[in-house]
């Protein structure tokens, strides 16, 4: 069929219905005048009178009718399918993959991934918990959880977590053996605990303050590749090391680590979700982001 002629039997199918070109025009957002000639053209192409009109009403002919006791059904279920496909856009359903680090797994993504499968378990996901870094369009992830400073630049960010903080900690037994350092400089004098990253550098120490950006590259007297085997050297006296401040909470608050160069350690920037700029978003992605974001309102909010 013609697409125009479909068109103009919708539109006349409006108008039987409303008995009224000008109700029509209103429903469908288009002038009284393009209806009318619409209905004009299609009796002209029909050779046949379609609808009765006098000055005061307006009704189907006997044709009119029997045209639409075969066009109205057929209109209706149509605009009931297409309804089901829009319910369809606002289901979660279907696959959602997310990489992440180990750190952002356990203070963030995890919380926010169960909480949302636990809701919508027409959802089948994917959680890939890893500290190498990941080309997600490469791998087929459908999101990753990054801090913005290893973003690349073709990608979309969404700022998600709180800020984060790192800190230069060591065991008390340690610090009783020599004084404290006092500036990122005196790290030379001590015994370090490096950290490996999965692209084979070890990770810097960077310190800020009053504006002034330092950044140190330690001597380990010991390299690990895992945040607990970082907190498990420093806790057995083996040297400084440098961490974000959730990994070395509690063994702070025990008394079993203590906090050095505090002043030189700002908050900066948290993770950030982020995904391919030429990925149009699904409905999983989006409720995932809320509850990343509910995740970090209540963290926040203790």
């Amino acid at each position: 069929m013609n697409p125009r002629k479909f068109s103009d039997l919708v539109i006349f199918n409006r108008v039987a219905e409303e008995r009224s070109f000008t109700a029509a025009a209103r429903s469908l957002g288009v002038t009284q005048s393009a209806v009318s000639q619409t209905v004009k053209r299609l009796e002209r192409e029909m050779g046949i009178r379609l609808l009765s009109r006098s000055t005061r009403s307006l009704a189907p002919t006997a044709a009119g009718e029997r045209l639409l006791a075969t066009l109205s059904p057929v209109i209706a279920e149509l605009d009931a399918k297409i309804e089901d496909l829009e319910q369809l856009r606002e289901e979660p359903g279907g696959r959602l993959r997310v990489t992440c680090g180990k750190h952002a797994a356990d203070t963030l993504v995890w919380p926010a991934f169960s909480r949302l499968i636990a809701a919508h378990p027409e959802i089948d996901g994917e959680l890939s918990v890893e500290n190498r870094h990941v080309d997600i369009v490469a791998e087929r992830f459908d999101i990753g959880i990054r801090l913005r400073e290893d973003l690349e630049m073709d990608m979309v960010s969404v700022p998600v977590g709180p800020p984060l903080r790192a800190v230069v900690v060591g065991a008390a037994r340690y610090l009783d053996t020599r004084d404290p350092p006092r500036t990122p400089r005196d790290l030379a004098t001590h015994r370090c605990v490096g950290f490996r990253k999965a692209d084979g550098a070890l990770s810097p120490w960077s310190f800020e303050k009053d504006g002034h950006a330092e950044s140190v590259k330690v001597s380990p007297s010991l390299i690990v590749n895992e945040g607990d085997a970082l907190v498990g050297a420093a806790c057995a006296g083996v040297g400084l090391a440098y961490m974000l401040e959730d990994l070395a909470a509690p063994f702070l608050k025990e008394g079993q680590l203590v906090e050095v160069l505090a002043d030189w350690c700002p908050p900066f920037p948290g993770y950030h979700a982020f995904y391919s700029s030429r990925r149009h978003p699904t409905r999983a992605f989006t409720l995932f982001l809320e509850n990343l974001r509910q995740e970090t309102r209540e963290r926040t909010s203790e």
